[in-house]
């Protein structure tokens, strides 16, 4: 038999999931800086930028 109330609402993970993006791009980018340079880094985030441009292009 179920409760009628539902309980507590899910937590809010929006801030960590974005600190846990920028921990990840950053050793990221230091690996690749460490293998290829920092051309290759500086490639690489234009990259990742252009991305994020076309994802917020498209919701509007």
């Amino acid at each position: 038999m179920r409760s009628s109330d539902r309980g507590q609402s899910a937590p809010n993970y929006t801030s960590a999931c974005v600190v846990m993006f920028g921990v990840n791009i950053l050793w990221l980018f230091v690996v690749i800086w460490a293998l290829w340079g920092l051309l290759a880094v500086a490639l690489s985030g234009w990259a990742v930028n252009a991305m994020i441009d076309r994802i917020a292009a498209r919701r509007g």
